[in-house]
């Protein structure tokens, strides 16, 4: 699957464990008619790929979607999901969309 959207936050590699578990979230919002904020996890050797990008960039994401069961002290099952990013690259359709939108604003009528 792919998402594509602006990135909103990029946030610093963080390690967990003594096994050397390391995350990375981006947030992204989505181009659609009704926009979402998206937090993406990316994982271990995942986490460096985002050292190129910036806030604002135009991107498009592969993603996986995991999910989890657990049960609680209660023996009540829960169940969680989480985005994982593998691969992102610029969306140049969106960023050209955005630089039009920027000189429609411009024009004074």
């Amino acid at each position: 699957m792919e998402l594509t959207g602006k990135i909103l936050q990029i946030g610093t590699t963080k390690e967990f464990g003594t096994k050397g578990f390391k995350k990375r979230d981006l947030v992204i919002q989505t181009s659609e008619q009704y926009p979402q904020k998206v937090l993406i996890e990316f994982i271990q050797d995942k986490c460096q790929i985002l050292d190129r990008y910036k806030k604002e960039d135009q991107v498009k994401i592969g993603i996986n979607i995991k999910g989890r069961e657990w049960t609680n002290d209660h023996n009540q099952k829960k169940f969680f999901n989480s985005i994982q990013g593998w691969k992102i690259e610029y969306h140049k359709e969106l960023e050209l969309a955005e630089q039009n939108q920027d000189r429609a604003d411009d024009l004074p009528f």
